[in-house]
Parts: structure tokens; sequence; C-alpha cells
């Protein structure tokens, strides 16, 4: 080797040894504490997510049975109310025909048995007619064409108005129960996100290069920060109250 190289490799030596080692823009102890800090962030909103989430189950399972047996009520008032619609018919059948019969007495001049009739239908109204039925039979007695009670405005529907309501609160609980299964299902969707992120917070160690570790941390950090937005805008369970667990 002549001396031009030697002198030329030990520029070159001590050029490397003046040289500083890059710094890089942050250090293993730094990243190291702050996957600790996420780690532990992420396992509280795990566990609330989990939390959060059971309460919607059980306010779908409580919803769905409250319903049920709503409507079973519900249904057991409506054959009820239709029942009592077919009794009615028959007891306005009765009167009518009474009534015809004290037409015929009259004409015939037979007060007596107009009088008679007139007794029966008044008992008849007094043992089998409710004070709603009985003005809707004194409705369609002042009108001057022959009609039916039960051709008056709303008289017909307030047999079934109890049954009605019943059956409407059935299905306002029966669609609470489904968002409550929704909210359920989507709070298992974050509880999932939350566990990914836990898992490369996890994975983090096995990468030998600082900025790769960064990266993986990065993406982790953009999962756990989008799906604590997403969870924030999913209602909370129906008369949930953190404080009433203390």
């Amino acid at each position: 080797m002549s001396d031009e190289e030697v002198k030329v490799d030990e520029t070159k030596e001590e050029v490397s040894k003046n040289e500083k080692p890059k710094k890089s823009f942050i250090s293993e102890a730094k990243l190291e504490m702050l996957i600790a800090i996420f780690l532990g962030i992420t396992a509280l909103l795990t566990a609330w997510a989990t939390w959060i989430g059971s309460l919607h189950g059980g306010n779908q399972a409580t919803n769905y049975t409250k319903s049920n047996n709503l409507a079973s009520e519900g249904n057991s008032l409506y054959n009820e109310a239709f029942q009592s619609v077919v009794q009615d018919m028959m007891t306005w059948n009765m009167i009518t025909e009474y009534s015809f019969d004290a037409y015929l007495a009259e004409s015939k001049g037979d007060t007596a048995q107009v009088d008679m009739i007139e007794a029966k239908v008044e008992a008849i109204r007094k043992d089998n007619c409710s004070e709603e039925f009985d003005a809707a039979i004194e409705w369609a007695l002042s009108q001057e064409e022959d009609v039916s009670p039960f051709q008056k405005d709303g008289f017909l529907e307030s047999y079934y108005a109890e049954a009605e309501e019943k059956l409407a609160e059935s299905q306002k609980l029966l669609e609470e129960g489904m968002q409550d299964n929704k909210n359920g299902d989507t709070y298992n969707l974050v509880t999932v996100i939350f566990s990914l992120v836990l898992f490369l917070l996890g994975i983090v160690g096995i990468f030998k290069n600082i900025p790769n570790r960064f990266v993986v941390f990065v993406i982790a950090v953009v999962l756990l920060i989008g799906a604590t937005i997403y969870m924030l805008t999913i209602p909370m369970p129906t008369g949930f109250s953190l404080g009433s667990y203390f």
C-alpha cells in the first residue's frame, strides 16, 4: 500500500471518529414510557366499553321482556274489547226489536203493552249498558234517521283505546330494545378495536429499530383516538347514572 493510500485511510478513520452519532427524534426510554401510558389508557377504555356494552345488553333484555308482556296484555284487552262490541251489538239489536214491538203496540192503541215494552227496554239498558254505550244509544235515538250507536264518531274506537295504548307502548319498548341491541353491538366493535390497539402496543417491543417502533406506536394511537371518538357518539344506556353506583 502506498503512502498516499495510508494517509487517505487514516483521514477516513479520523473523520469517522469525529462524526457524532445521529440522535433519534425520540429516545427509547421516552417511547417505552409513552407505550406504558397508552397501554393503561387503552385497558381502562376497553373495560369501560365492555361494561357499557353489557348495560345496553341488559336494557335490551329488559325492554324485550316488558314489550312481550305488554303485547300479551294488549292482545288480551283487544279480545275483551271485541267481545264487548259483540255483546253490545246484541243488546242494541234486542232494544231495536223491542222498540219495533212498542211501535206496533202503539199503532194498535195498546198502551199497556207499550208501557211494558218500554219498561223492559229500560231494564235492559240499566243492566247491560255502560255509561258510554247508553250515551251512544241516546245519540242514536235522537237522530232523525235510523242509525246505530256504533256510528257515533269515535264510539267504536273507544272500545279498543286501552288495548291500542298497551300495544303502542309495547311497540315503543320493542324499538328501544332494538336500539339497545344496536348500541351494544357497536360497543362490542369498539372493544375489538381497543383490543387491536393493545395488540399493536404489545408488539412494539419486538422491533429493534426505534423509527419502526414509533410507526407502530403512532398507528395504535390513531386507532385509539378514532375508536374513542366513535364511542363518544354512541348513546349511553337509558337511565344510566354513574353516581348511582357509589
